[in-house]
């Protein structure tokens, strides 16, 4: 069944960095079998573990993985600005087609091992593991009348876990677990179920020994761009269109909170400062019908306390979400207190292509516990940091 665009999009984004970590290391693996890593000496220092970049856009070249100097080029722009590789003196930002010498950074010890990095790279592992094995408990297997490829119960991992050493408890291992279905390593089979310690079956979203052409990921960073124009060309009913010039456009403006527009007081949009700072002048009058636009009944079918999220057998599964803002913001709104969660979520914009969905409570921001802020300090918590923002959020189980 074809899915939806806009789904598209959120599955493509939210495997991109996987996909861009997996790319790298395989081809940190390879120049370093082709000899191609190796030390260099330039003005009577060496340089351990580095390749000159015109040497590497030649071995592209030749093993076909790019067409021409230019796309290899950019190709490995692509990779630096995923932190895969970098200069080894980190005097250039950019990647240069020179005698210049560059370095993966998984080779000194400078990549940023973050809790999400730790984890993949941690499923990646257990892939491997369990792959070749020829006891493998990833097999194919029925749950309700369907069959799955490579799947498992929930409780035969944990027991693989503990006999190979990985885990201490079977509580280490449901915590661990849990981890890497939180971050998209591995889902339950009908995406009905967080993890158990049970018969439930469960499968890798990710295959990680698939072989990837690095030309792939250029060419998936131009197909998700244009997907994510014609999203934001497209109406969507939390626009306001602006009747007077402005310096920015945005399909999802920022209203301040003391405006008449937002009658309950129960709204607040998650765009970037500058952006939200340059929203209406207060003094402008806004038509009725564009008011209940921008602040529409809540999404909510009732209210939830913070208790009833973190209850044991609570119909809610924790879920990690990053967002990279654009030169817009966010494209999020965010309601209530105590706990607060999200109204709404511009199509086209960097949340929802990372996996924000309405109804989803925020829990954490950037490690930050917001359970019990209300919507304007969790806005400005957002909205004075950085650009790059994990959520923690809990999501009900549909």
């Amino acid at each position: 069944m074809e899915l939806p665009g806009n789904i598209q999009s959120t599955m493509m984004t939210r495997h991109q960095k996987a996909e861009v970590m997996i790319a790298g290391e395989q081809l940190r693996l390879r120049l370093h079998d082709s000899k191609l890593i190796k030390d260099h000496r330039h003005h009577l220092r060496t340089y351990p573990n580095c390749f000159v970049a015109q040497e590497l856009i030649d071995w592209l070249i030749a093993h076909k993985e790019v067409s021409d100097r230019e796309t290899a080029v950019q190709l490995m722009q692509y990779l630096m600005e995923h932190d895969i590789i970098h200069h080894v003196c980190d005097k250039w930002s950019v990647f240069k087609d020179a005698k210049y010498l560059y370095r993966f950074r998984k080779d000194d010890g400078t990549f940023p091992f973050n809790i999400e990095v730790k984890i993949f790279m941690r499923g990646q592992r257990l892939y491997e593991h369990l792959i070749p094995s020829k006891d493998s408990i990833l097999q194919l297997r029925q749950e309700k009348g369907v069959a799955y490829e490579r799947s498992f119960p929930g409780y035969m991992l944990i027991d693989w876990l503990l006999q190979n050493g990985e885990i201490e408890s079977r509580r280490q291992g449901l915590d661990l677990c849990k981890a890497l279905l939180e971050h998209d390593i591995i889902q339950h089979v009908s995406l009905k179920h967080h993890f158990f310690d049970s018969g439930l079956l469960y499968q890798f979203c990710i295959n990680f020994r698939r072989r990837r052409c690095l030309s792939e990921l250029l060419h998936e960073t131009d197909n998700e761009e244009i997907e994510c124009k014609t999203q934001h060309d497209q109406d969507s009913p939390f626009t306001l269109h602006r009747t007077f010039p402005s310096e920015s456009k945005s399909d999802f403006l920022s209203v301040e909170p003391a405006m008449d527009v937002l009658t309950d007081g129960h709204c607040g949009s998650l765009t970037h400062q500058q952006h939200s700072s340059c929203g209406y002048p207060l003094n402008v009058s806004i038509p009725t019908a564009l008011a209940v636009r921008c602040n529409p009944t809540s999404v909510l079918k009732r209210h939830v306390t913070c208790e009833e999220l973190f209850s044991p057998g609570a119909p809610y599964i924790k879920r990690v979400i990053t967002i990279l803002g654009d030169d817009l913001g966010w494209g999020i709104v965010v309601r209530g207190k105590s706990p607060c969660y999200v109204q709404a979520v511009d199509p086209g914009s960097p949340a929802a292509a990372a996996g924000v969905k309405v109804r989803q409570f925020v829990c954490r921001v950037n490690g930050c516990s917001v359970l019990h802020l209300d919507y304007r300090t969790l806005s400005k918590l957002v909205m004075t940091g950085p650009r790059f923002v994990t959520l923690e959020v809990m999501q009900p189980l549909d």
